[in-house]
């Protein structure tokens, strides 16, 4: 694979196709630009989001990288946030453990930013694959925590990223992350939130209107303070800017730990997560690597519950 040092646009060729119902390809083009702190996914003249690689803080604090901020609706509109005043430490599409241990030693909490480094090793802009484009990105997580015996940070677990976005399909656009997560010491672990919450894993820090709408699978959702069992997808719908409004599901393929993993749900001033592994810690192979897939659907209108289904049901039969 080529990589690039210098600002690289990968234009992308569309195929007419029809998908159902109303879904067709649309004409336009995809394309990566790599800018100096990260990568922007276009589509024609249309942004669609901005991977944030390198670090980022608000005056010094709350540093983080390796998320996505802005993501934008199909209608042009910021559907996520980053440095919310109510909790600073959010930050747009992002995936992140309160409990980082490696060897019984506590050296870090990635979710509210403290002693959390992500070091970028290598990415590169993938090889074009019909209607999509995509980056990826080799990280290695490191803590003042956790050093050598020489005293320098040494990296406890090696993460290796893939986001690719689809064209848009009439009223929506796919976005895909592979996220694989292999330790690099014998004893790694990662858990959320002690408390009986346990939030912590995949996360979207999206705006909430007044008129937010969540549905799962078995239909409706009322948020609640601890997670809930809503099924394999959840959506979130609402005004962002003219009718009909926009909205975003998160999608979880069955070959991701826990599935169908619970979710933390929140109507106003937080986060919405796919929780693994809960409260309890669970170990990170050396051997393999402990992967999670999701899929974002950005859509223009609601979308029913029955078309969410076979979004989900085709997601799933995708190759592991």
């Amino acid at each position: 694979m080529q990589r690039f040092n210098a600002t690289v646009l990968l234009t992308l060729f569309l195929l007419p196709a029809v998908s159902a119902a109303a879904d067709t390809v649309t004409a336009g083009s995809m394309a990566i630009v790599r800018e100096d702190e990260g990568y922007l996914f276009r589509e024609g003249p249309d942004k669609v989001f901005f991977y944030q690689l390198t670090a980022k803080s608000l005056n010094g604090k709350y540093k983080r990288s390796n998320y996505i901020h802005p993501l934008y609706d199909l209608d042009g509109n910021v559907l996520t946030e980053d440095f919310p005043e109510d909790h600073r430490h959010h930050r747009g599409i992002f995936w992140a453990w309160h409990q980082v241990v490696v060897n019984g030693k506590r050296v870090g909490d990635q979710w509210i930013n403290e002693d959390s480094i992500w070091e970028v090793q290598d990415s590169e802009i993938l090889p074009r694959e019909k209607e999509s484009a995509a980056v990826w990105v080799k990280l290695h997580w490191k803590s003042p925590r956790w050093l050598d015996n020489r005293g320098k940070q040494k990296p406890f677990v090696e993460e290796t990223t893939t986001v690719r976005a689809h064209a848009q399909e009439g009223n929506i656009r796919k976005i895909d992350f592979t996220i694989e997560l292999t330790a690099l010491e014998d004893d790694v672990r990662i858990g959320g939130s002690e408390d009986v919450k346990g939030y912590g894993g995949f996360s979207t820090r999206i705006r909430l209107p007044k008129d937010i709408r969540f549905l799962g699978h078995n239909g409706p959702v009322t948020p609640r303070v601890t997670s809930v069992r809503a099924g394999p997808w959840l959506d979130f719908s609402g005004s962002y800017g003219a009718k009909p409004g926009s909205g975003l599901t998160v999608l979880t393929h069955p070959s991701s730990p826990g599935f169908p993993q619970s979710w933390i749900l929140r109507s106003s001033g937080s986060m919405q997560n796919a929780a693994y592994p809960g409260r309890h810690l669970t170990r990170i192979p050396t051997d393999e690597s402990l992967k999670f897939r999701y899929r974002l659907v950005v859509h223009r209108g609601e979308l029913t519950r029955d078309r969410l289904d076979q979004f989900q049901d085709r997601y799933g039969k995708e190759d592991q």
